[in-house]
């Protein structure tokens, strides 16, 4: 392990980690108990290769999942000793894009780590090597797959908080799509976040399952089916904890152009979410757009207390191409 690459703080960071975990008191800890692992496990951090752009480190690293295996990630880290903020990025579960892993927000990180913040950006466990995908309606394994997703990001916390130039009080987390809703549960089980954005992703099991879309949905797949494994799988409603976010603030952006989650939806899920939050909607696809972005940096500039990053560089990040459905 290079030493400069992952210093370590005092003990004291430990007991922070051990401290900051506990529930509010609105929150069930029986709820946040799912999500428990062992926090003294080795990271077991490993560095495969790095890369320089400009003054910016881009780190291609492994640390070990409490759930098996190995989670890839980016560690983006700018020059200079810090103190820095840190984020977790948490990519968009798009099929059939090249962005369905940890290299969609990248240039996003690499772009606003001047500005003082260490990022990680995970693979999910669909874009990780060996995942075979079950694509059984309402199959077991991908509720086994988003309790994985919570915990290996949880873990992420204790990599970038184990870190000496990491400030503990300035921790965000960024999601799109699936990674929104992982980031709704973790606004109510791990208060070491003090900032969220959640970006058009479900943020509310119960609010989805009035849709009529949900309802034709349990028709097919069955009512005795569905109605079985939803109530078994109740404790990872993400309303169950975004609607406790607090004191953490959560900044939802949402899209126009959407065939299920529209406008009208995303302001259902709004209502769950505690206060204080912000609450925006696109003319964009799911993808979203240049707009969300400079709002996104803007919020977590004003939560992190980050140096001011120039327009033209956050105009220069490439735009999240959103490629048309698969059709089989």
């Amino acid at each position: 392990m290079h030493s400069q690459t992952f210093p370590t703080k005092r003990v004291s960071i430990v007991l922070f980690i051990l401290t900051s975990c506990l529930p509010l008191s609105a929150q069930s800890p029986e709820l946040v108990s799912h999500f428990d692992y062992d926090k003294s496990a080795p990271l077991d951090i490993k560095t495969i290769s790095t890369e320089k752009r400009g003054d910016v480190t881009v780190y291609d690293i492994s640390y070990a999942s409490p759930k098996g295996g190995i989670v890839p990630a980016y560690l983006v880290v700018p020059k200079g000793k810090g103190p820095f903020a840190g984020i977790i990025w948490g990519h968009w579960y798009w099929q059939n894009s090249e962005m369905r892993n940890r290299k969609e927000f990248l240039d996003e990180a690499v772009a606003i780590a001047p500005s003082g913040v260490v990022s990680l950006l995970t693979d999910g466990p669909v874009a990780r090597p060996g995942h075979v995908e079950d694509r059984t309606p309402l199959n077991e394994k991908q509720f086994d797959d988003l309790l994985q997703q919570v915990i290996d990001m949880r873990r992420g916390v204790d990599l970038l908080l184990a870190r000496d130039d990491v400030d503990a009080k300035r921790v965000a987390f960024v999601g799109h799509s699936y990674n929104a809703a992982i980031g709704a549960i973790l606004s109510g089980v791990d208060r070491r976040f003090k900032a969220f954005v959640l970006m058009a992703g479900g943020l509310s099991d119960d609010v989805a399952l009035r849709t009529p879309q949900y309802q034709r949905f349990r028709e097919r797949v069955g009512v005795e089916k569905f109605d079985a494994i939803a109530k078994k799988y109740d404790w990872l409603d993400p309303g169950k904890f975004v609607s406790h976010a607090a004191p953490a603030v959560v900044f939802m952006q949402f899209a126009t152009k959407e065939d299920f989650l529209t406008p009208e939806l995303a302001h259902e899920y709004e209502k769950v979410v505690s206060e204080p939050k912000r609450f925006k909607i696109y003319e964009a696809p799911h993808s979203l757009n240049r707009e969300a972005r400079r709002d996104r940096i803007a919020f977590l500039s004003e939560e992190l207390k980050l140096k001011k990053v120039p327009a033209q560089v956050i105009d220069a990040v490439p735009e999240l191409y959103q490629p048309p459905r698969p059709t089989n």
